[in-house]
């Protein structure tokens, strides 16, 4: 099954195998109801003999209504006439035979079978895969009512039309225009008043008492609370960390789940990642566990699934959790080379906090573990492979997290790439902005922007803020101390399901610039199954870029959404090329092939990648409070 590891070429999806637990079985009156936007279909279905038939038939159809669709022949919205091509393009992927053997299985048989009544197939159809078609239907009918938009309905209620500029002209028409608009940004405003920032006064001094809390229970004052020294040395990690967290629930301090800890006991138990700092154990909701500080205690507390699943291979974790293919990646120890002119240097093994959904799980082992630096030789050693690799236009300095380094050691390195002349920028990856954001010091500030040469080298850092809960006066003070030796900081958002609803991201974008970083990429957070709780539908990252950061000004959206290809690198999600929808499973897995970036460059294969059900996610939504309303338009996305 290919949801977890490395692939390439054509591959299979095992369809009986499914990670996501829906019941499985619909009945054949409800899996008929999919053919109400296009009843024709259906048909053609039930008088077929043959899969082949079937196949016949449908192609056909489907080739002469895109036709009818793009010569207008169809008295349509022309966004719903556009969304009509769209979908009939994906239903003829669905059900080629090409789409199949890439897939391993035919979304036509089941349809087709299910269609006729066959119980074997009903039962092992899920509502998921349901739904799927019916939108999918809906859309080539011309039905789906996609051209009112998301917000049509809302702006419907508050009586406000768009401007039609061919009737309405000058200031009139400003006028009407910008009343419309401040109606959209009142319907924004109510979703971003549902995510606090760090920034805003309330949670500063909630988060003021709670570190008191913290420093009484340490037995320290701010001196030590301010030193990333202490906080380093504190880490809530092992045997340790877990009994003080037992310790802060037994003494009222911190309200924690019993599940929580419990997970976190079997993670230590079985050597799985885990560790919080001190300083992002303070950024919790001590009374309201999981309400608004679900992004930040998500990160750092396992969840049962995947603590399951990394326990079921611990013995293998090294190369089964390995999604990107790092070891085929490497050309040295420590360097990790996918694009033509960057490579990354593993300069620290670790970090001083460990995030669940961690890219190098089958790597990291526990805070600050030892053997964590390599010997400086063996640092020397890569050092070298730069100097003579003379296509190194940008090196990225990453782990683990390297600004854990002393800061001899940072103007070390930083003095050996300087020797480079053809590097043009030093970019160093840390999320220390975020778990220990007083490690960013004046000095260290200071050494960084000293290899600054105007005309011949730049230096920046790339961050990873998951949320504007976490945007803190701290981390606006570290941020501050880099920008005035004339850094760039830029963030590297993972867009997991706790920090994926509506208008968050756009809150964290706000949040970000008022402190100075820009946001740079949002990534789908990679396809690693033992993360499954974590992961989020291609189609709602598609979503939210078009849905709500569209509705930001260029500079608050300068990210882009982007998917990591095992082995390969980033395929912009943005773009219809470098992506096909080729198949549905019967859990509802929308089955892609992922185009590499080296295509149209080099020759390349594609990846074949099961995504999450969109009905499973918003399962999770609607259990956290969401309205499935607010996304019916995800169907839609391809």
């Amino acid at each position: 099954m290919v949801n977890n590891g490395i692939n390439s070429g054509v591959s299979v999806v095992n369809v009986e195998n499914s990670p996501w637990g829906f019941e499985r079985g619909v009945s054949h009156q409800d899996f008929l109801e999919v053919f109400k936007g296009l009843p024709e279909i259906r048909a053609f279905l039930e008088e077929s003999n043959t899969l082949e038939d079937a196949r016949e038939k449908l192609q056909k159809f489907a080739r002469e209504l895109l036709w009818k669709y793009k010569n207008g022949e169809c008295g349509l919205d022309p966004i719903d006439r556009w969304l009509a091509i769209e979908a009939i393009n994906v239903f003829l992927n669905i059900i080629s035979e090409y789409g199949e053997r890439r897939a391993g299985f035919s979304t036509l048989e089941y349809l087709w079978k299910a269609t006729l009544g066959d119980e074997n197939v009903l039962s092992i159809l899920t509502d998921a895969f349901v739904e799927e078609f019916r939108h999918l239907f809906l859309a080539m009918s011309g039905k789906s009512e996609y051209s009112k938009g998301w917000l049509g309905r809302k702006m419907d209620e508050m009586n406000l039309k768009s401007v039609d500029f061919s009737k309405i002209k000058g200031r009139k028409a400003g006028i009407m225009r910008s009343n419309y608009l401040d109606g959209v940004w009142k319907i924004m405003k109510e979703y971003l008043e549902k995510y606090p920032s760090g920034l805003d006064a309330h949670i500063i001094k909630r988060r003021e008492k709670q570190r008191k809390l913290l420093m009484d229970f340490f037995g320290i004052g701010e001196d030590e609370w301010f030193d990333y020294r202490w906080q380093f040395s504190n880490v809530l990690k092992r045997e340790r960390g877990v009994k003080i967290l037992r310790e802060l629930k037994e003494e009222g301090i911190v309200k924690i789940p019993n599940e929580d800890i419990e997970q976190a006991e079997i993670a230590v138990k079985y050597h799985i990642p885990w560790g919080i700092t001190p300083y992002y154990l303070h950024l919790w909701d001590f009374d309201n566990p999981y309400v608004h500080d679900i992004q930040v205690r998500r990160q750092v507390m396992p969840p049962a699934w995947y603590v399951k699943n990394m326990i079921k291979h611990r013995e293998d974790r090294e190369y089964y959790f390995d999604f990107m293919g790092e070891h085929d990646t490497s050309p040295i120890d420590l360097v990790t080379r996918r694009y033509v002119t960057i490579a990354i240097l593993k300069a620290y093994d670790t970090c001083p906090q460990i995030c669940v959904y961690c890219q190098r799980n089958w790597e990291v082992l526990e805070p600050f573990m030892p053997g964590s630096f390599p010997p400086w030789k063996k640092i020397e050693g890569t050092l070298e492979w730069f100097a003579e690799h003379d296509a190194m236009v940008d090196v990225l300095i990453t782990g683990g997290d390297p600004f854990v380094l002393s800061d001899p050691v940072i103007d070390k390195i930083m003095s050996k790439f300087a020797e480079m002349d053809h590097v043009a920028n030093i970019r160093w990856g840390s999320r220390i902005f975020v778990t220990v954001p007083m490690r960013i010091t004046d000095s260290l500030a200071e050494i960084l922007g000293s290899y600054i040469e105007p005309g011949k080298r730049n230096v920046s850092v790339s961050t990873h803020v998951e949320s504007a809960y976490e945007v803190t006066p701290e981390m606006a003070d570290a941020a501050l101390k880099i920008r005035k030796q004339g850094i760039y900081i830029y963030n590297q958002l993972v867009y997991q399901r706790s920090v994926s609803r509506r208008f968050e991201n756009v809150a964290l974008r706000i949040a970000l610039k008022k402190i100075g970083i820009d946001p740079y990429y949002t990534f789908y957070p990679k396809g690693k199954i033992e993360q499954k709780d974590y992961l989020v539908p291609i189609a709602r990252i598609v979503q939210e870029r078009k849905e709500e950061a569209r509705l930001l000004p260029g500079q608050f959206r300068t990210d882009e959404p982007i998917f990591n290809v095992p082995r390969m690198g980033k395929n912009h999600l943005r773009a219809w090329q470098d992506r096909e929808l080729i198949a549905i499973a019967p859990d509802g897995r929308r089955i892609y092939l992922m185009h590499p970036w080296e295509k149209g460059i080099s020759e390349t294969k594609m990846y074949t990648y099961p995504d999450v059900p969109i009905k499973e996610y918003l399962d999770y939504l609607e259990s956290i409070g969401e309205s499935r309303e607010d996304y019916w338009t995800i169907w839609y996305y391809y």
